[in-house]
C-alpha cells in the first residue's frame, strides 16, 4: 500500500513533468488522504481480528470457538462473517449440539442468518444422522416451501433434499429429485453426483425402475461431459468450491461420481 501511494505521487511527475504534475495534484490532492484512509482501515481490520487470524493459523479450534462465541453469543455481534466462521468451526469439531443451540439463538436474534447459512445447518443435521430432520429442513426451502428464496445455492439445497431422502431410505422420492436434476441442473458437479447415485445406488434399490434410472444417469453423465470435456475441468471446478463445508463433506462421493462420469 505504501509503495502504491509512492507510485501515485511520483508517476505524474515522471510522465507529465513538474508543472503539469503540480496542476494535477492541486485538483486531485484528495487521492492521497483517501489511500491513507484505506491503508488505516486495512490495518485496523487486521488489529481487531488478529486473534482470530492467529488461532486459524494455529488450527486451534477449541480456542477459536471460545473467541468466536465471546464475540457472537456473549457480545451479540451476529455478523454474517463471524457466524459463518463459528458454524464451520463447530462442524470441524462435529459439535452438533452447539450448532443446534446457535440456530435457536439466531432464530430469535437474526433469523436471516439461518437462511443465509441454510446449507451448513442442513448439512449438520445429516452429519448427526438426523436424515428425516434434514429432509424437512431442505424441503421447507424448496419452491413452494414456507422459507423458499431464490439464490445461488438453490440447486445445492434441492440436491441435498434428494440426498436426505436417499439417506432416509425414501428411495422413490430421492430418485424423482435426482432424475430431475440430471436433466435440469446447471451445476455440473450436482449433475454428476445425481447421475452417480441414480446409477450406482437407486437403480439397485428400485428394481422396477432400474432401467429408466440408468438411462437418466446416462443423460446426466453426457451433460457433465459436455460441461467438462476432461476430468481436469471437473477438478478445477471442485477446487473452486471445495472450501465450502457442504462440499467438503461430499468429497468421497464427488470422487466416485468423477470415476463414474469419466470411466
Amino acid at each position: 500500500m505504501i509503495f502504491f501511494i509512492a507510485m501515485v505521487v511520483i508517476i505524474p511527475f515522471t510522465v507529465l513533468g513538474k508543472d503539469l504534475a503540480l496542476g494535477f495534484w492541486k485538483s486531485s490532492w484528495f487521492l492521497i488522504p483517501l489511500v491513507f484512509a484505506l491503508l488505516a482501515a486495512v490495518d485496523l481490520y487486521f488489529v481487531v481480528n488478529y486473534r482470530i487470524f492467529f488461532l486459524l493459523e494455529k488450527e486451534d479450534w477449541p480456542a477459536l470457538i471460545r473467541e468466536l462465541e465471546a464475540r457472537v453469543i456473549r457480545q451479540g455481534r451476529y455478523s454474517p462473517r463471524l457466524v459463518r466462521l463459528l458454524l464451520n468451526t463447530y462442524l470441524v469439531l462435529s459439535d452438533a449440539r452447539a450448532i443446534s443451540e446457535l440456530e435457536k439463538k439466531l432464530a430469535i436474534a437474526k433469523s436471516g442468518l439461518i437462511e443465509h447459512n441454510a446449507l451448513i445447518f442442513g448439512t449438520a443435521r445429516i452429519l448427526t444422522k438426523d436424515y428425516e430432520g434434514a429432509a424437512v429442513f431442505f424441503s421447507d426451502r424448496l419452491p413452494g416451501g414456507p422459507r423458499y428464496k431464490t439464490g445461488p445455492h438453490a440447486e445445492w439445497i434441492r440436491w441435498y433434499y434428494g440426498f436426505s431422502l436417499l439417506l432416509s431410505r425414501r428411495f422413490g422420492e430421492a430418485a424423482d429429485v435426482f432424475s430431475l436434476m440430471v436433466r435440469n441442473a446447471r451445476d455440473g458437479i450436482l449433475t454428476g453426483l445425481s447421475a452417480y447415485f441414480l446409477n450406482n445406488n437407486l437403480a439397485g434399490f428400485l428394481s422396477a425402475r432400474a432401467r429408466q434410472l440408468r438411462e437418466d444417469a446416462k443423460i446426466g453423465k453426457e451433460r457433465v461431459r459436455q460441461s467438462f470435456r476432461h476430468r481436469s475441468g471437473w477438478n478445477r471446478e471442485i477446487k473452486r468450491v471445495e472450501t465450502e463445508i457442504y462440499v467438503t463433506v461430499l468429497s468421497s462421493y464427488i470422487n466416485l461420481a468423477a470415476e463414474y462420469v469419466y470411466a
